[in-house]
């Protein structure tokens, strides 16, 4: 079963953009993307940055790299699933809400409570 578990969450973990942020050799953010949805939106999957590496830019400039990235690949609209606690970050990005609010999934299991949105970017 372990040998499984590692895999499935290999699975889970795989995308086709990984970015890092790191701070004197330690890994203090990370961010997973780049996959399209069904209607051929950019997708982001995940943004984790450290709890003592909080509301220092870490986040920002992250989602700065990708969004340069999924636009110079041609991406027109970049889509997420926020949890509460991140929809002002991604508010004052520039993101919108694309509906309410939804329960989606985490490690832990299902009920998460995220907020879905998207940031359109000019063709």
């Amino acid at each position: 079963p372990e040998k499984a578990h590692r895999e499935a969450i290999a699975q889970v973990i795989r995308a086709p953009m990984v970015l890092v942020a790191a701070n004197d050799g330690e890994i203090v953010g990370v961010l997973r993307g780049g996959r399209k949805d069904k209607q051929q939106r950019t997708v982001l999957q995940s943004l984790f940055v450290k709890g003592d590496h909080h509301r220092q830019g870490i986040g920002r400039k992250l989602v700065e790299r990708f969004e340069r990235e999924c636009q110079r690949q041609g991406a027109t609209v970049i889509r997420l699933a926020a949890t509460l606690y991140a929809v002002p970050f991604y508010l004052a990005m520039g993101y919108k809400r694309s509906t309410g609010v939804r329960s989606g999934w985490s490690f832990e299991g299902s009920g998460l409570k995220v907020q879905p949105m998207r940031k359109v970017f000019p063709a």
